[in-house]
């Protein structure tokens, strides 16, 4: 029946009251915990419009689900709170759109430095009306796994660098090996040998495995990496201004013949760094970032760069923490969203070589 079922429909399946089965899907009025949930589930089945998100639910997963909405708030959990270009932008909107229909609330929590060297909660949060916490741009390893610790359901967006460590949560992230290393391979196709890699490669999991792209991909081609050739300073570092990075270019030996930097705010920051310097871009030097954000179509010239299916990520952090919620015992999940390789003005004529 799909989107065609209506409130009365299953109001009848039930011998229920049409008021009642809408008080019980809009969370609102005075509607037993078990009635609410017999509704639900029999929503659910039936393909109620609300409900059709949680496909193919087996009826002990639905009913875990709607059982736990005396919980009706996620907790955001970021250090720092995505700017207006910043890809997790789009994808908390895609998140809340999710959550919202299903009656949840998101609360937006900043985890200041105190919070995260006393490994404790923001004192304003009240833990009985979570359900779930996403963390964006949290990148401490300690506080990660105290919030692992707590026994709440949790998902991250990125993380701190996992190569020595794990976490007992869902993780979701978008692909950054297989883009970059054929990025770089295609700039390699073309005759480039000297490339720089711009970015702090410990700063998180990402950051990382762009890094591990990048030397794979040299590697592969029998070119030796150059650290000093890159700009790898600790993400601390003034990487906005563009007099820090230009002076880290003038110290350089010779002039990298591509950066690739890490996203598009190292990118951008490059870009301008080399114009200070009087490089023209792209007939002196390539440059190329990560994210496709905004400023990569309005920086001059365009900015060849990965884009990242923000809205995409979003929808799938939902249902993987809205899962978690319903199913708290389910294995960990590690799930990676594609990426597709932007090819702009910034790189000249390189085409995608695969």
């Amino acid at each position: 029946m799909g989107n065609r079922v209506t409130l009365q429909e299953i109001a009848d399946a039930l011998g229920m009251s049409r008021n009642t089965v809408s008080r019980a899907l809009n969370n609102s009025g005075s509607v037993s915990a078990d009635t609410r949930n017999k509704i639900c589930q029999m929503a659910t089945a039936m393909g109620y419009k609300q409900f059709t998100t949680i496909e193919a639910a087996p009826a002990q997963t639905a009913n875990a689900l709607f059982a736990s909405k005396d919980k009706m708030e996620i907790a955001l959990f970021t250090h720092s709170f995505p700017g207006a270009s910043h890809s997790g932008t789009k994808l908390l909107e895609a998140f809340q759109n999710k959550i919202d229909s299903l009656g949840y609330k998101l609360s937006i929590n900043i985890i200041k430095d105190y919070e995260i060297d006393n490994l404790c909660f923001p004192a304003n949060l009240n833990l009985d009306n979570i359900a779930g916490i996403l963390c964006i741009e949290l990148f401490s390893l300690d506080y990660s796994r105290f919030l692992c610790s707590q026994n709440i359901p949790i998902l991250f967006v990125d993380t701190p660098i996992m190569q020595t460590s794990s976490l007992e949560a869902d993780t979701l992230y978008m692909e950054n090996l297989s883009s970059v290393y054929r990025l770089i391979n295609s700039l390699i196709a073309e005759g480039k040998r000297n490339i720089s890699f711009v970015g702090d490669r410990f700063h998180c999991q990402s950051f990382s495995e762009r890094w591990q792209a990048y030397v794979l991909a040299l590697t592969d081609n029998g070119i030796g990496v150059r650290n000093d050739l890159c700009i790898l300073d600790d993400d601390s570092s003034p990487y906005y201004d563009p007099a820090f990075i230009a002076e880290k270019i003038r110290s350089f030996n010779a002039l990298p013949e591509v950066f690739f930097c890490a996203n598009d705010f190292l990118a951008t920051s490059t870009m301008k760094a080399l114009k200070l310097l009087g490089k023209r871009i792209p007939e002196d030097v390539l440059v190329c970032g990560f994210d496709n954000s905004p400023e990569a179509t309005i920086i001059e010239p365009n900015l060849t760069t990965i884009k990242i299916h923000s809205s995409s990520m979003g929808y799938t952090a939902a249902d993987l923490l809205l899962a978690r919620i319903a199913t708290p015992s389910m294995p960990y999940k590690k799930t990676y969203i594609e990426t597709d390789i932007i090819y702009r003005q910034s790189t000249g004529s390189i085409q995608n070589h695969q």
